[in-house]
């Protein structure tokens, strides 16, 4: 069964409107663009477009802030909640897709070895002002202005750049962390951050050699969004998306905002599509995001081989309800989508070797045994012959994932972060700050 493109109308929930504003519904709006004119307060989550998951977890933390408003003394009814890309306040402009190919492309092996070794010892970054003065000028003069309540960042260069505007601006205001995966790299700004909201307790021990202190280290959850948690009728969303409801639907997670960071997993599962067809209990449903050449390709491939048990949907705005209804994921390692699994009680099925970051957030489901990880085609082949000769791996995968499971991050980071506003520590204007820390968790 080959399913069209869904058409069905942007939801207020996940979509991105031209007005700029985004948000659960109208009561939680979020701005995407920089306020100048504004005096109200403000609470900024700061994100860098390489790769979607920075985005979404940035998201989903101004979200939380927005249904703050008016409950919490900090964030007042008429408080600014922005999610700012901080790429866009740079003297050069990056395209955010042409850089993930440092991690897919032919240099991942080098991105590897500096995700894993640049900073990660006893010799480390602990922040400076120098990517204000570099790069960043312009976020800094915005903050000046501003005078923010907090900011939240989602990735390394959005960190630093906060702390930059803090020690050049000298204002009193919290500089949030959160690594949006199972590990964390080398270049946080480690000594000038107020506090870092990590995925699980294995990251508080990785931070405590770099002299950051238990008390700025919180087990908050990589933050998504609250609908991933909720439960829903499996049959009525079934049958909204035109799917099968008696037979195990597999989601395979192939796209998303962006189309470079998939193109080794796409060409993994090109290479077994005519095979899906033997699993007649198994409904496929590839999800290849905003790109749509592709998505028109798989349905090609499908029609031209009769592969009857595949559909296939470009951008599905209410991800949550079909992550819920579906039986198994097959995917690559970003640490959202392993993140959305989890929340979601959605086995997942690692596919390809994993590189830096999400070679971290591999190591830790799998472990924790709520995923499989595969490196070829034929393996994974086998790992469905498996499933579907014991469906009972599917459970034992859910039960493996609890313990990992936080359905409250995003509220977690954004109380965790008003709970230090008031409590931070003046920090002086450092253009750069290596130190000396001590033996690290992990032996690289």
């Amino acid at each position: 069964m080959i399913m069209p493109e869904l058409t069905e109308q942007a939801s207020s929930e996940e979509s991105l409107p031209e007005t700029g504003m985004i948000g659960a519904s109208d009561l939680f709006p979020v701005s995407t663009t920089a306020n100048e004119e504004s005096d109200r307060p403000l609470v900024i989550a700061l994100y860098s477009s390489v790769g979607s998951g920075h985005r979404s977890a940035a998201a989903s933390t101004a979200e939380a802030f927005a249904r703050l408003r008016g409950n919490h003394p900090l964030v007042p009814e008429d408080a600014d909640i922005e999610l700012l890309d901080i790429l866009d306040f740079g003297y050069m402009k990056f395209d955010g897709e042409k850089t993930t190919t440092l991690f897919t492309g032919p240099t991942r092996y080098i991105y590897d070895i500096t995700w894993h070794y640049v900073l990660t010892g006893r010799l480390l970054w602990g922040g400076g002002s120098i990517w204000s003065y570099f790069m960043y000028s312009a976020f800094t003069r915005y903050v000046a202005k501003r005078k923010p309540i907090a900011i939240v960042s989602t990735h390394i260069v959005a960190a630093n750049a906060a702390v930059a505007a803090r020690m050049i601006t000298k204002l009193d205001f919290p500089v949030v962390c959160v690594p949006t995966d199972y590990g964390v790299e080398g270049l946080w700004p480690h000594r000038f951050s107020d506090l870092f909201c990590v995925a699980d307790e294995l990251m508080k021990e990785e931070l405590y050699p770099r002299k950051v202190k238990p008390e700025d280290i919180k087990v908050t959850g990589i933050p998504v969004k609250p609908s991933f948690n909720q439960e829903y009728d499996r049959t009525a969303v079934l049958e909204k998306y035109g799917l099968p409801v008696d037979k195990k639907i597999v989601l395979v997670i192939a796209g998303a905002r962006l189309r470079q960071p998939y193109v080794l997993f796409r060409e993994l599962m090109d290479e077994i599509i005519e095979d899906l067809a033997a699993f007649d209990d198994m409904h496929f449903v590839f999800l290849t995001g905003s790109d749509e050449e592709y998505a028109d390709q798989v349905r090609k491939h499908c029609s031209d081989c009769g592969v009857p048990n595949v559909s296939v949907y470009n951008y599905v705005e209410k991800i949550a309800e079909l992550m819920n209804a579906a039986d198994l994921a097959i995917a690559k390692s970003g640490g959202l989508a392993v993140t959305e699994c989890l929340c979601s009680r959605l086995p997942l099925i690692i596919v390809g070797r994993s590189f830096g970051q999400e070679d971290a957030n591999t190591t830790t489901v799998t472990r924790a045994g709520a995923a499989y990880q595969v490196l070829t085609s034929p393996e994974l082949l086998e790992k469905l012959r498996e499933i579907q000769k014991d469906p009972a791996m599917l459970d034992r995968m859910i039960e493996g994932g609890a313990e990992l499971r936080k359905p409250d991050s995003a509220r977690n980071v954004a109380l965790a972060t008003l709970e230090k506003v008031g409590n931070t520590a003046p920090i002086k204007n450092r253009f750069f700050w290596l130190y000396w820390g001590k033996k690290p968790l992990r032996t690289r």
